[in-house]
């Protein structure tokens, strides 16, 4: 019953961030527990015949992991010149204000009082880029490469976004707000500009949305329901038998 209450967790989170710009599902891996063997398969009887199967029970099932499947959401179209998807494999890098970096699908960008491109927090993308003043038109192509237009039509190359992969990208650390952490299991960031290597490419005035589908999680939610209530039948006619056990005596 408690690894259905987990299922039923990590599934509410899938449809709470439903509108999450860049949001990544997660599914709850579980396994079964230790088996308690009467007798193994292949074993010789008493009349010296091999059992072609044994008798074993099973002690019940534990969560192991939730996994983050990094599988594409819908693209949305905007309009807003800062709204930015990647196209493909890949995260944003950001400044995570502490000397580190962080990772993000959410491609909502904004620009500071200063003039740099930052997140709905304030967080600075990575590698920094400063967009000067009188500049009328921000764009971004797919190998992202930024360019800044004046009213005068003169175009200047403010800055370049570079991306970053992961062999495991299921091992980061969710940070919350968006944000991803690398660990041991992610291994290193490869960085590089966007389209090399493998990477994604980048798509101005685009968002991408959660990948949660609700009919999938709807299903599920409702397959977790029937089992964590079929469990507290299993306990409920457990506890019957062992009344029945106890009543024999009278």
């Amino acid at each position: 019953m408690a690894a259905q209450q987990l299922e039923q967790d990590v599934i509410a989170n899938n449809l709470a961030n439903i509108n999450t710009a860049g949001f990544k599902k997660s599914r709850a891996n579980f396994q079964d527990l230790m088996y308690q063997i009467y007798s193994k398969a292949g074993a010789t009887s008493s009349t010296g015949i091999q059992l072609p199967a044994g008798i074993e029970i099973g002690m019940g099932v534990k969560p192991v992991s939730t996994q983050k499947i990094f599988s594409q959401g819908d693209y949305q179209q905007t309009g807003n010149p800062f709204d930015w998807a990647i196209e493909g494999d890949g995260f944003f890098q950001i400044d995570d204000g502490e000397g580190g970096t962080a990772y993000t699908r959410a491609g909502s960008f904004k620009m500071n009082k200063d003039g740099n491109i930052c997140n709905s927090e304030g967080l600075l993308l990575t590698p920094m880029i400063n967009v000067p003043q009188g500049t009328v038109v921000i764009t971004v192509d797919k190998t992202g490469q930024v360019t800044a237009s004046d009213s005068k039509g003169t175009m200047t190359q403010i800055g370049q976004i570079q991306i970053a992969t992961f062999i495991n990208p299921t091992g980061l650390t969710s940070m919350g707000r968006n944000l991803f952490s690398k660990t041991d299991a992610s291994g290193d960031a490869s960085v590089s500009n966007p389209g090399a290597e493998g990477k994604g490419t980048i798509s101005q005035h685009f968002l991408e949305m959660s990948n949660v589908n609700v009919i999938d999680e709807m299903v599920k939610m409702i397959t977790g329901q029937r089992a964590y209530e079929i469990n507290s039948k299993s306990i409920q006619t457990a506890d019957n038998m062992l009344g029945i056990i106890n009543n024999l005596k009278r």
